[in-house]
């Protein structure tokens, strides 16, 4: 089973949205057994918030399916036990170099759909639907990547 933690700056928007993306897609494609996936932060400014509304409701308009999420960032041990990070940009890359060494596991997200793209924060470009297709987009590519023997 591969351990992947989604990573945004909150947890309220990108990487929340990449959890819920993904365990869709894998649940569609019959390989829940092949992940164990979650969604952190890298700040507590939102700790414990629900989904943004307006990304809950662009994934629920996408007919994902969401539940009561309580955002919460990133703790040594989940780090540590994960096989893949996936972030969203340079500003995660950044807080994550300052808090651990190996870096080895982080990945951006984007890279999925281009090396080096980077998934803006819909919290400032107001632009949801777009996030939310990179997301998409990038979790697809992932997880037709990945082939688990």
């Amino acid at each position: 089973m591969i351990k992947i933690i989604f990573i945004c700056h909150g947890n309220i928007c990108r990487s929340v949205a990449a959890e819920y993306v993904f365990k869709y897609l894998i649940k569609k494609h019959n390989r829940e057994k092949e992940f164990e996936v979650i969604s952190r932060a890298v700040s507590d400014e939102e700790y414990m918030n629900d989904i943004y509304p307006p990304m809950k409701r662009v994934l629920v308009e996408h007919g994902i399916p969401i539940s009561k999420h309580s955002a919460l960032r990133i703790s040594d041990n989940e780090y540590q036990s994960a096989d893949l990070v996936l972030i969203m940009d340079s500003s995660n890359l950044r807080f994550l170099q300052r808090r651990f060494k190996d870096l080895s596991k982080v990945k951006f997200l984007g890279d999925y759909i281009s090396q080096g793209y980077e998934i803006e924060d819909p919290w400032y470009t107001r632009d949801f639907e777009k996030a939310y297709s990179d997301i998409y987009s990038s979790c697809e590519n992932f997880l037709m990547s990945v082939k688990i023997k």
